[in-house]
């Protein structure tokens, strides 16, 4: 067994060594929080020296992704409950949509081409698509004009439940994309854009393909 001295009462630290202690801790955590935390966290930069150690533009780029996690969530669709091949069997023939008709689909095997463009000011989203029947083809191509913006490729079933949709593909901050996509069901199929930049972008478009008409929904 070992004695341990308890101190006396001329160690302890007096009362006013405590206080300065925290008041001295009160102010380096205050220090730490407009200097480091504050710029690298919410690209707030009270003092100026988080942009001259880099940390305000990490904090701008964080809260820029948690701006436009929370935007595409409230934009995108939900997950379809079903899977495709269900949503297709289903889609038995009943009343025409609006924007995609059983008139339009049927004559959706013959082959075309389109260009078209769209701006899109900061901030701004908007939707193109091609009404296309199951198993038809396209080729597309899209490039900005330098600028980078969010796009989500999906389609949505002519027939099938609400807030249902099959993605294709989905980026962020991208100046371009192209490729190939089937469609899985007889529906809208197409592009959702938004310009996350803080300067009007515009989107040229290309596409050869099997769809009767292609159009601007938003």
């Amino acid at each position: 067994m070992y004695n341990t001295d308890m101190p006396s009462r001329a160690e302890l630290p007096s009362t006013q060594k405590l206080l300065r202690s925290t008041a001295a801790a009160i102010v380096v955590a205050g220090v730490l929080l407009s200097t480091v935390v504050m710029p690298s966290e919410y690209g707030i930069d009270p003092t100026g020296l988080g942009s001259a150690f880099g940390l305000t533009e990490m904090g701008k780029i964080k809260a820029a992704l948690a701006a436009e996690a929370a935007a595409d969530e409230a934009a995108s669709p939900r997950a379809p409950k079903t899977p495709p091949a269900a949503i297709a069997a289903a889609a038995a023939p009943a009343a025409p949509k609006a924007e995609a008709s059983a008139a339009p689909l049927a004559a959706a095997g013959a082959v075309r081409s389109d260009e078209m463009s769209v701006s899109l000011k900061p901030g701004e989203g908007t939707e193109v698509k091609m009404a296309m029947v199951k198993g038809a083809t396209v080729h597309y191509e899209w490039k900005t004009d330098g600028g980078l913006v969010n796009h989500d490729t999906h389609g949505d079933p002519a027939n099938g439940p609400a807030n249902t949709f099959h993605r294709y593909k989905k980026e962020k901050q991208v100046s371009g994309n192209s490729g190939d996509f089937e469609a899985v069901f007889d529906g809208n199929h197409g592009w959702f854009w938004r310009n996350r930049s803080d300067k009007e972008v515009k989107i040229f478009l290309k596409t050869t393909g099997a769809y009767s008409s292609i159009k601007r929904m938003m």
